[in-house]
């Protein structure tokens, strides 16, 4: 399984999964803490730019434990909510996908 984070730039952070892998909250937590570091450093202007990380995931039970939601608020990230039955397509249906046409 592939885990992707991104911004309006394309991929910041990814991991595979071994097969057969599931992300629980303890997972998740750390991926978050990994995505963290890599948006630190692969770009300096979150550090210096006022605005928050504006954060969106989805309905998943690992995203909606509080141990995560309090992660993301000790990040300093603004939580996105998206609808869990939304009609629109969540981004990660689509962005991903464009950002690699760009890579290769």
């Amino acid at each position: 399984m592939l885990c992707i984070f991104w911004d309006q730039e394309g991929p910041i952070y990814y991991e595979l999964l071994k097969p057969g892998g599931t992300v629980n909250t303890d997972l998740y937590k750390q991926q978050l803490f990994n995505l963290n570091d890599a948006i630190l450093e692969k770009h300096e202007q979150y550090e210096k730019r006022q605005h928050k990380v504006i954060f969106l995931d989805d309905n998943a039970p690992s995203h909606r434990a509080k141990p995560t939601k309090d992660i993301v608020k000790a990040l300093g990230w603004e939580p996105l909510a998206h609808a869990a039955y939304s009609t629109d397509l969540a981004p990660s249906d689509y962005h991903p996908f464009t950002s690699f046409k760009r890579i290769g």
